[in-house]
């Protein structure tokens, strides 16, 4: 396939951003999990917080500071409804954007969904030494984005992360 070092294992912290859900009902968070550990990848930390923009942007900034955690993947709250505010929350952390990740997965959920996925505020990005990725709450939408997206790359974006 390509040339990126798909095989080292990243230290992760999984944040579901979600009013309702718990762990034992959190599908898409439990998928994402699943999807690293068959990586083998470590997840350091897994957390679900509510729709609310300085709960998710204090988690993002505790976790960044931490030098043993190199990806946050979050899931939820990138919609449109007036509760959706993840994209807000994680964009004006950013210190860089990685613009093409949201136009991939639209591109790539098109695919499965048709035009719904305009209504996708994917977004993907580092902050400091540590890669950011904010997705969907839908499992399917999860699922995608981790297989097609973030599994391949994520290795390499961590290591370009720490690079002098």
């Amino acid at each position: 396939m390509h040339n990126l070092n798909t095989s080292k294992s990243v230290n992760v912290a999984i944040l579901t951003i979600s009013d309702t859900r718990n762990k034992e009902d959190d599908r898409s968070g439990q998928t994402i999990e699943t999807l690293l550990q068959s990586k083998n990848h470590a997840i350091l930390e897994y957390e679900i917080v509510k729709d609310e923009k300085s709960m998710i942007q204090d988690k993002i900034k505790t976790w960044s500071e931490l030098a043993d955690i190199q990806a946050i993947i979050l899931n939820g709250g990138t919609g449109f409804s007036p509760r959706d505010i993840t994209y807000e929350a994680v964009a004006t952390l950013l210190d860089k954007q990685m613009d093409g990740f949201g136009e991939l997965f639209r591109m790539l959920s098109y695919e499965e969904i048709g035009p719904k996925a305009l209504f996708s505020r994917a977004v993907a990005g580092s902050k400091g030494s540590t890669a950011i990725y904010a997705l969907p709450g839908s499992t399917n939408a999860v699922r995608l984005a981790m297989e097609k997206l973030i599994l391949p790359t994520m290795s390499h974006f961590a290591d370009e992360l720490v690079k002098k």
